[in-house]
């Protein structure tokens, strides 16, 4: 979508931020306890993604930064590549760490594999309640309905799956938002026009994992823009 200049609209853009801030501030809460809170961040990390893989992985190691900061969440990374080929990290609250091995991961020619990422994720929050999945990618290529099982399933044990759409993809687009609604979780496609834009969802989500809503709206006293917005719609 453009201007009257000819340049991309930012339009489309604010209103699905505006729609994701609505959909986290609708997710499942966190139970208050002594322990703090875990975030899983998955990626896609086959060959498609690779153009753009610097800048993701510069914004997403902001997001490893946040939860330096807040304290008390510890974040698992996990990916998929090449031939069938998924990891995952130990849980960790040492953002360092991840930003060093999240840097380390090269891009492989594969298909997607986010069904691995939610049975992972379910059989997980299972043994301890994980507080959100981030999902980042930009394709999919599995049975839609197999893997929206699973999403189902996620949503029964309050795990809120925040699917991050990149690029224009439909069939990604459509399999991602159905995986969100069905988890009780959140939207949202982005670009390089958005990155702003994401770096603050992304944030946003780092601190609702932490601590809920009272952490939430703690953060949007300094860091004001979208993170104010989403603490503002929690509000009751």
């Amino acid at each position: 979508m453009t201007g009257k200049d000819g340049l991309p609209s930012n339009k489309k853009t604010g209103s699905g931020v505006d729609a994701f801030l609505r959909q986290v501030a609708a997710a499942p809460r966190r139970t208050p306890s002594n322990e703090g809170g875990r975030l899983l961040f998955a990626m896609d990390a086959t060959a498609s993604r690779q153009p753009t893989w610097d800048r993701a992985a510069r914004l997403q190691g902001e997001m490893f930064e946040v939860a330096r900061e807040l304290g008390g969440l510890d974040i698992q990374l996990g990916f998929f590549r090449g031939f069938g080929e998924f990891k995952v990290s130990p849980w960790t609250a040492d953002a360092g760490a991840l930003l060093k091995l999240m840097t380390s991961v090269n891009c492989l020619a594969g298909e997607t594999q986010i069904s691995k990422i939610f049975k992972h994720a379910r059989n997980e929050t299972s043994k301890r309640k994980i507080d959100a999945l981030v999902y980042v990618g930009d394709s999919f290529e599995e049975d839609v309905d197999e893997v929206g099982k699973i999403a189902g399933e996620l949503g029964l044990l309050g795990l809120p799956a925040f699917m991050f759409h990149e690029g224009e993809d439909p069939l990604a687009g459509f399999a991602f938002q159905q995986f969100a609604k069905l988890s009780g979780g959140g939207y949202c496609r982005f670009d390089a026009a958005s990155a702003d834009a994401l770096r603050e969802l992304l944030r946003a989500v780092a601190v609702f994992a932490a601590g809920g809503r009272r952490a939430l709206e703690n953060l949007a006293t300094n860091a004001g823009g979208e993170v104010k917005l989403l603490a503002d719609q929690m509000k009751t």
